[in-house]
């Protein structure tokens, strides 16, 4: 048996356990259902959802606005990270800002952004946006920042435009902290979402979170937890594979 298959025995031993003491510990220890339901009472929950709650219709929109916002967010990030890694002058200009707006902690916008745009899907969006920017940002300017000084050397010695010593030497060393970063910020995508919904969503799973704590519906809670986390852990390992699949040229560690 090769070990990612003994892994993959081990991953699934472990999460059984974790639902039977799920399943049979609260009850056990007397606690109530509005605080720790049981597995099958998520389950029954989760069924009533489907049916009552429009749960496709809140997963659906959560999903599409992790990805919409992940996407946009990612793309500014690294738009602004190769402009300012390609511009010494405009990075020392702009990283003040760029430094307290990081610092700046994103969450806190969210009610800004419902004020200026109202109870609709842009506040949540923004948020995301505003998450997901920094990671991609900050990798990729810390990448540019590294690139090898004789390769660009060598490249100007063979007389390439400053666009192609990009294009040939620049973009090509940053694809690691690039995808690193598309990594983190996939993971941190869902959180936006997730804050724009809670503080004034009208859909999506963060509005199913504060509508079931407000019913004192744990059930309902853990079950729009969990369908974030799968959203988070698809969109991670969808990156995780195009990772692979651009950067197969590197060599990978042995165990």
């Amino acid at each position: 048996m090769t070990s990612e298959r003994k892994a993959l025995f081990a991953s699934l031993g472990l999460l059984g356990l974790v639902l039977l003491a799920w399943e049979f510990l609260p009850p056990a220890f007397g606690v109530p259902v509005f605080i720790i339901p049981t597995f099958s009472d998520c389950l029954a929950e989760f069924a009533r959802m489907w049916r009552v709650e429009g749960l496709v219709g809140h997963t659906l929109s959560t999903a599409l606005y992790t990805v919409l916002g992940f996407a946009i967010g990612s793309a500014l990030g690294a738009a602004l990270g190769y402009a300012l890694g390609m511009s010494a002058f405009w990075e020392k200009v702009l990283s003040p800002y760029i430094l307290a707006l990081q610092i700046a902690p994103k969450v806190a916008f969210a009610p800004l952004f419902i004020m200026w745009f109202g109870y609709n899907a842009m506040p949540k969006l923004l948020v995301t946006v505003l998450i997901v920017f920094f990671p991609v940002l900050v990798n990729v300017l810390q990448a540019m920042r590294t690139v090898d000084r004789d390769l660009v050397n060598l490249a100007r010695a063979y007389n390439l435009s400053r666009w192609q010593i990009f294009l040939k030497v620049e973009a090509p060393s940053t694809v690691p902290n690039l995808m690193a970063g598309l990594r983190i910020a996939s993971t941190l995508a869902v959180i936006g979402v997730t804050v724009g919904e809670l503080v004034g969503g009208n859909t999506g799973l963060g509005f199913l979170i504060s509508y079931g704590g407000g019913q004192a519906n744990a059930a309902m809670v853990f079950n729009a937890i969990v369908l974030l986390t799968v959203i988070g852990f698809l969109l991670y390992s969808a990156l995780a594979r195009v990772e692979a699949r651009v950067l197969h040229y590197l060599p990978k560690a042995q165990h």
